[in-house]
């Protein structure tokens, strides 16, 4: 059950936008196996100078077509398989014509005592939700 904040520039069309939001989300469900109506989605478009990406010291510039991505989720997944998704995210990306270096992913772990789905409860404690299992390891 990821959390996922897409942030971008304006500039793109409604249907862009929204090519991104579900290529980000079939990503994750190809690569993690989670079921399609698990989406948790957040896009927010912002003024141009309001997403400061800039060199990392990998020696590329990113342009104003930059796609800043934040995934929530659970600890437990394997290094290969995020290493995966972000593959998956970059290419699935790139067919919407968003280039390589455009692409900034940030990864955040924790655990099922950290979710609340509605009403004030933390549901994969009580047991009103099974904690997801870690996908098996891609490769």
């Amino acid at each position: 059950m990821p959390l996922v904040r897409i942030d971008l520039m304006v500039g793109r069309s409604p249907e862009q936008v929204t090519a991104i939001a579900d290529s980000i989300h079939a990503s994750i469900v190809e690569v993690y196996g989670i079921p399609v109506r698990d989406r948790f989605q957040v896009v927010t478009e912002l003024p141009t100078g309001r997403i400061v990406a800039e060199d990392a010291g990998l020696g590329f510039e990113r342009t104003d077509g930059v796609v800043m991505i934040q995934i929530f989720t659970q600890r437990g997944r394997s290094d290969e398989t995020k290493q995966a998704l972000y593959a998956r995210i970059a290419a699935g990306l790139h067919d919407l014509g968003v280039a390589g270096e455009d692409v900034f992913i940030g990864y955040v772990e924790n655990g099922p005592q950290d979710w609340s789905f509605g009403f004030g409860v933390a549901q994969y404690m009580n047991g009103e939700l099974k904690v997801p299992a870690a996908a098996p390891a891609v490769g």
